[in-house]
């Protein structure tokens, strides 16, 4: 599942891919952003974590679960 997070005040977006499902990255975000709290945490396939502050969080897609078509099409 591929996230980007837009970040306010800055021209990049953090990207990454995540082993998670859509509906488990929805729910994280909108827990951490209704709790309160300063930071939302996710990891990538990886295991990497990421510490996103919840203040500057500009917004956050979440990629769908369909798989990539490889090949040309006519």
């Amino acid at each position: 599942m591929e996230i980007r997070i837009g970040i306010i005040n800055s021209g990049r977006e953090l990207s990454f891919e995540s082993a998670q499902s859509s509906s488990e990255i929805e729910k994280t975000v909108a827990e951490g952003l209704e709790s309160g709290a300063k930071f939302l945490r996710l990891a990538d396939e990886s295991g990497k974590l990421y510490l996103v502050p919840a203040a500057s969080l500009a917004y956050v897609e979440v990629g769908s679960e369909k798989t990539r078509r490889v090949g040309f099409v006519a």
